[in-house]
């Protein structure tokens, strides 16, 4: 195990900067998410301005030395940016590895990614990282585990990087990843023709998720109290009270202040919600900055253009962990809006009501059609069973007559059916 102590710098300077105390939480569970890595100590700097070469004033600088040398510590996670010259001067007067906050998110990206696309959108965002901090070795293009080599193993040779090998690199997972994105493209035409609409979970990182989609498919999703516990998105089918079947997607967590190499590879991740026909807004109503994690993710979803049209439930989990007042309020709340639920999916109270709001918000306007369909065309006939919107039926010479009603994108999904037999 690596002996690790995080810092949050408090920098008074900063306008846009995150309270203290819950900003230093989360990085010390970003810490906890990696393997092998044991936070033995954990603590907020404040200051009143970054310095430029050594990121803290030399005072500080000497009582954090003392402090790291008593813990033994060998690895310092500092949550913000960290310069090149910052870290190279640091990690000489401290005699520790330094990881700042982007390279901490790639580490656990990487530890994480299982799909092809993920995998190398990972390498190709460290290769962009790494690129610009050439004071540092570059050996994750011989590491042989999970991981980028910042925190262990192959990484603690520290062969001098070669910006021209990183940039062969950078090209050659470029090349690759243009044909995965093909075989993906294709894929997102077969999920269009699947004839059950998409349930997307979105959501700050361990807000819950990963239980709540084990919960309403009976999966065993890796649901941990841990950050990004999920990255590659899971699909199951699912089946509502109503009958109706719907897939539902478990995705990865949003985070705030990702970093700018990762949002290729975040997105990436994120392409069940730009399908979905409804998404599920899972809050952490317990957390003390529930609010901005859930701006964070709004933010997020209208980068992507999801907010738009696509419909939208605020899913308040967690609700076992409120004392009984909170919880009546946060209930009366919810009960005045049509797109808020209250539950927990750790203890399943709430379901119910959960299920109700997306039988309701799937059941869009329909309307009344006949079709006329061939007795050759026997798969589509059965597709509008399946879906249940088949309201008549007689035969004819040339085939059948059906009378449905549909939504707008059940006969999308017929039309695409129609297109590609």
């Amino acid at each position: 195990m690596t002996r690790a102590w995080v810092l949050h710098p408090d920098i008074a300077s900063d306008k846009d900067r995150r309270a203290p105390g819950p900003a230093l939480e989360e990085a010390v569970a970003l810490a906890a998410a990696l393997p092998d890595i044991d936070v033995v100590g954990h603590e907020v700097v404040s200051l009143p301005k970054a310095r430029p070469g050594l990121l803290f004033g030399s005072g500080k600088i000497e009582e954090l030395r003392e402090r790291l040398s008593q813990a033994e510590v060998e690895l310092v996670l500092i949550d913000g940016p960290v310069t090149p010259v910052q870290q190279r001067n640091l990690e000489r007067d401290w005699k520790v590895k330094i990881l700042d906050r982007t390279g901490l998110i790639l580490e656990i990206f990487a530890d994480r990614a299982r799909t092809r696309e993920g995998v190398l959108q990972v390498e190709l965002a460290a290769l962009s990282y790494q690129r610009t901090r050439l004071v540092r070795a570059w050996t994750h293009l011989e590491r042989q585990r999970g991981g980028l080599g910042f925190v262990g193993g192959p990484g603690e040779t520290q062969i001098e990087a070669d910006r021209r090998a990183i940039d062969e690199a950078i090209t050659r997972i470029r090349r690759q990843l243009s044909k995965v994105v093909k075989t993906r493209d294709l894929h997102r035409a077969a999920r269009r023709k699947v004839p059950f609409p998409v349930v997307a979970l979105v959501g700050y990182t361990n807000a819950g998720k990963s239980t709540l989609f084990n919960r309403m498919t009976g999966a065993e999703v890796l649901a941990k109290d841990m950050l990004f516990a999920t990255l590659d998105p899971t699909m199951r089918a699912v089946a509502l009270p109503t009958g109706l079947k719907v897939i539902l997607s478990d995705t990865v967590g949003f985070i705030s202040d990702l970093p700018t190499q990762l949002v290729a590879a975040f997105r990436a991740t994120l392409e069940e919600v730009l399908e979905a026909d409804l998404i599920l807004h899972v809050r952490d109503i317990a957390h003390d900055e529930t609010e901005e994690q859930a701006a964070d993710v709004r933010t997020i979803l209208d980068d992507l253009g999801v907010m738009r049209d696509t419909p939208l439930i605020e899913v308040w989990n967690k609700t076992d962990l409120l004392p009984a007042d909170r919880r009546e309020a946060i209930a009366a709340v919810a009960t005045r809006h049509d797109h808020i639920v209250t539950l927990s999916a750790w203890t399943g109270e709430g379901m119910e009501p959960l299920l109700e709001a997306i039988t309701a918000a799937l059941d869009e306007t329909r309307e009344r059609r006949v079709l006329t369909l061939p007795y050759s065309e026997g798969r589509k006939r059965a597709w509008l069973f399946e879906q249940g919107i088949v309201e008549g039926e007689e035969q004819v010479e040339d085939g059948y007559r059906l009378t449905v009603n549909w939504t707008a994108r059940q006969e999308q999904r017929f039309k695409g059916l129609s297109e590609n037999p």
